[in-house]
């Protein structure tokens, strides 16, 4: 909307359900959030960690999208070609676990409805979601390129996604193998080693004694998990261990199913904890596995893909395992075999999806070889070209999982994601993997799907468009940085890094910031369990999308936690109330005034020079804070100058010039007014863009959005020290009567006098030109000022810095409260006199800090001193 178009008067409050809808629609219309406009602009590229398409968003999406946005804003604003590119996840097991439970709510199951049509009841139920989540990026004013919008199953990520699959394979990286891996009994599928939430649990330990076959004894072990013995093929003792080398070959007779196994000697065994002997059971423990495979050992599964025992288990046979564990305990103790059981906490996995406990499963499945992949990125990292991680501590943690990485199951036994494109020959047993589908009579596709996070990995590039090399990838890739919670770093962030090197042979992204999680007002997690979520929908709805962006972008610093808690929503948008009065104020005193009238290059005021110095150093201070990440301090820069010194000073002060007499001096005000508060909406747009886009349009400007308005910069023509020096005079002088009218109840409303005694002339020719400010602002009836004025018998005492202020307050003041008072003030210098020495004296602060750092504390300490020495010399006039 351009300056000279008719715009009503602001309304007396701001409605942010209006403004949000509007605004939003007006954005999207004039497509002010596609990239590619700026062919000459040096590109900043955000893509957005796609949410999955399995329900609505939570608050933690909400911080996290607001974090993206707020930097898109910005560099949009900075003439950056700005590309935030969105899109969703098809979350494999989460939004199949989804859909087959409304299955069964409805009486039947994704097997009664065969894989195509269950396939199309998915994608009823994406499009739905999908939409949903439009709805909620709109509420929260996301400014996404939606014409690049994006979804992991589209045709172009999952050409992408057989691309690598091939390549991979073709260099002998992805392979099909037997392992032990993680199996969800409840989804039916295998999960990565990430994929496992391991919680603490109160179990229990067995200690099962096996007979030897030839009658001479026993060897005791000792498990958690009962129900696996019945597919022991081993007892491992360590080869040194001197209590059983005789045993070593010895042949044990395993309890209940009666099969003979071997006691064999593995290096694996730690012969100094417990008893030193261990139980093997190949096909239902990974180090098992490994140490069955040393020794050629058979791998017998006894329970079938539910949990539920199969025919190896004899008479537990369709026994659920719990159930099992059970009976077989009973029956153990019977024959004398378990002879001892112990209270044991333990951790115990469980499926991140389903929640199942989840068994380690010999079972067939395709893996990616890690270590070449990782032995790239970590040579990458360490030589200075990798990532750089905020806060720097993630790098360590991102370190420390890839160096130890094992290789990665990648096979999901779903019907919803990207089928693996391997083909089985049943007539001459050969696998074949192809780009395309292939089609014969003996061929069969592979059933299972890969995990998500496969695809996921890919992001950065694959919605640019490669494998293809698109104009979108040259341009906006690699990307800037990727926003995301500390919870994934192993899940995506690191999988994208190896991915990108291993395809594009470049990082995906220069700095990855690391945000907490969004916790509840007492710190604990929020989960549907608890009760304690938040729906930023309902957040919104209550206090508008600023209020809620402004309190949990700014509420903490990258990698903390954040606790969310309502009353400081409620402070974000007394926050946004204030903007609007103080905007309110000022539109209602720049009738007629246009973009083209604002002239700041004048004779200014004090007050008018003071602000804009403010305003500079607020421009300077927002800047390079987000340039940093750091949300919440930019959040304290921005409320302490709007709030403070725009809000309860400038506008204050520049009533005086506003309602006088002088024109010139008026107008000069109005520039000032007009051209600050326009400064102040773009800096406050990426945290609040509704509010600010609404005021702004009523306010003197050129150009159709403030989305599209240049951010402030800095100027050095607008530094005014010594403006600032006579303002923080003022304003020290008009707080300290406030204070002292406060201290005796002398309302605003009754005149008093006040006596001014200037440190020197410098400080009387600043009082002598703000008379009229300190008349108003302390509310004199009569006001003298010198460096001659003696101190008065009975008045209040101030001392500031630059004057000393009596105020005589005959019949209101008690002496002896007066010295009280100032005993107090005195005991807070002489504290503040001794901190500043202490910090002087300190060698390692002195070598360190920067020369204006140590001259700025040395300042400080003269102030401080001289202050103390008034206020005693004061105590000793008043005692007489």
């Amino acid at each position: 909307m351009s300056d000279d178009q008719f715009k009503p008067a602001m309304p007396t409050t701001y409605d942010p359900k209006a403004a949000e809808q509007k605004w939003y629609e007006y954005w999207v219309k004039g497509n002010y959030f596609e990239a590619g406009k700026r062919p000459d602009a040096e590109p900043y590229t955000i893509v957005i960690p796609p949410p999955n398409v399995t329900g609505m968003l939570h608050i933690g999406h909400a911080l996290d999208f607001t974090l993206q946005d707020i930097l898109i804003r910005t560099k949009r604003m900075q003439g950056y070609d700005a590309l935030w590119l969105p899109g969703t996840d098809h979350a494999g097991i989460a939004t199949q676990t989804k859909v087959e439970q409304k299955l069964r709510e409805q009486g039947t199951s994704r097997h009664d409805l065969g894989r195509e049509a269950f396939l199309e009841k998915v994608w009823e139920w994406k499009d739905q979601y999908a939409n949903t989540i439009h709805e909620q990026w709109a509420k929260m004013g996301l400014s996404l390129d939606y014409s690049r919008e994006r979804f992991t199953l589209d045709e172009g990520l999952s050409k992408g996604v057989r691309e690598v699959f091939v390549r991979l394979y073709e260099k002998g990286l992805i392979y099909r193998g037997k392992k032990i891996i993680n199996w969800d009994p409840t989804a039916r599928t295998a999960l990565s080693d990430i994929e496992v939430d391991y919680k603490e649990l109160n179990g229990h330990l067995y200690h099962l004694q096996y007979p030897l076959k030839d009658g001479s004894g026993h060897i005791t072990v000792a498990t958690t998990r009962p129900e696996t013995m019945l597919g022991d093929t081993a007892v491992a003792v360590h080869p040194e261990d001197e209590r059983y080398k005789h045993l070593i070959g010895s042949i044990i007779v395993l309890p209940v199913v009666g099969r003979e196994i071997p006691i064999i000697a593995d290096e694996y065994v730690e012969k100094d904890f417990g008893s030193g002997a261990v139980k093997i059971t190949p096909a239902h423990d990974p180090n098992d596995f490994e140490v069955g495979e040393r020794h050629s050992l058979p791998q017998i599964i006894v329970m079938d893909e539910t949990g539920t025992m199969n025919v190896e288990a004899g008479p537990y046979q369709g026994m659920d395992r719990f159930e099992c564990r059970k009976q077989l305990v009973k029956d153990l103790q019977d024959q004398g075999v378990c002879v001892r059981i112990e209270d044991h906490v333990h951790q115990v996995g469980h499926s991140e999806r389903s929640g199942a406990v989840v068994e380690p499963y010999l079972s067939t499945q395709w893996f990616v070889a890690m270590k070449p992949l990782a032995e790239a990125a970590i040579a990458a990292q360490k030589s200075g070209k990798g990532v750089q991680f905020v806060p720097e501590r993630f790098e360590k943690i991102y370190l420390n999982w890839i160096e130890n990485v094992r290789d990665w199951c990648i096979s999901r036994q779903l019907w919803w994601g990207h089928r693996i494109p391997a083909w089985y020959d049943d007539a001459t047993g050969e696998t074949h993997v192809s780009r395309e589908d292939m089609k014969g009579e003996h061929l069969r596709q592979d059933n299972d799907v890969l995990d998500t996070w496969f695809s996921s990995a890919l992001w950065p590039f694959s919605t640019l468009g490669w494998p293809n090399q698109t104009e979108d990838l040259k341009r906006y890739y690699p990307t800037n940085v990727l926003v995301t919670g500390y919870d994934i770093i192993y899940f995506w962030v690191s999988r994208m890094i190896f991915t990108a090197l291993e395809f594009t042979d470049e990082m995906p992204f220069k700095d990855v910031l690391m945000h907490g999680l969004v916790r509840d007002k007492d710190g604990q997690k929020m989960s549907k369990s608890l009760g304690n979520g938040v729906d930023p929908l309902d957040v919104i709805e209550q206090y508008g999308a600023d209020a809620m962006r402004f309190m949990i972008s700014t509420g903490s610093t990258p990698g903390q936690d954040l606790r969310f808690r309502y009353e400081k929503v409620e402070q974000a948008r007394n926050f946004a109330n204030k903007i609007w009065n103080a905007s309110r104020f000022a539109l209602m005193n720049l009738e007629g005034f246009s973009a083209s009238d604002i002239d700041i290059n004048v004779k200014l005021g004090t007050a008018d020079r003071w602000i804009l110095h403010r305003l500079n150093e607020t421009v300077r201070d927002v800047t390079r804070l987000i340039d940093s990440y750091e949300f919440g301090e930019t959040g304290r820069v921005l409320y302490n100058f709007i709030w403070d010194d725009l809000c309860d000073w400038y506008i204050e002060f520049s009533k005086l010039s506003l309602n006088g007499g002088d024109e010139t001096a008026k107008r000069a005000t109005q520039s000032v007014l007009a051209y600050v508060l326009d400064r102040t909406q773009r800096l406050i747009h990426p945290f609040m863009p509704f509010i600010s886009e609404e005021i702004w349009q009523h306010l003197p400007h050129e150009g159709e959005t403030i989305t599209l308005a240049a951010w402030p910069t800095y100027e050095t023509a607008l530094e005014a020290p010594d403006a600032v020096k006579e303002m923080e005079l003022l304003m020290e002088m008009i707080r300290a009567v406030r204070n002292i009218r406060a201290e005796v109840n002398v309302p605003m409303s009754k005149k008093i006098e006040l006596l001014i005694k200037p440190t020197g002339e410098y400080e009387a020719a600043i009082l002598s030109r703000n008379e009229e400010f300190i008349k108003r602002f302390c509310g004199t009836s009569l006001l003298e000022s010198g460096i001659s004025i003696a101190a008065p018998d009975k008045a209040m005492t101030a001392i500031i810095t630059g004057a000393e202020l009596y105020l005589p307050l005959a019949g209101l003041i008690d002496i002896s409260q007066e010295i009280a008072r100032l005993e107090k003030e005195v005991k807070t210098l002489i504290s503040e006199v001794e901190r500043v020495e202490k910090k002087l004296g300190n060698e390692g602060f002195v070598a360190k800090a920067p020369a204006k750092v140590i001259e700025e504390e040395r300042a400080k300490m003269a102030d401080y001193a001289e202050k103390r020495d008034k206020v005693l010399a004061r105590i000793t006039e008043l005692r007489g």
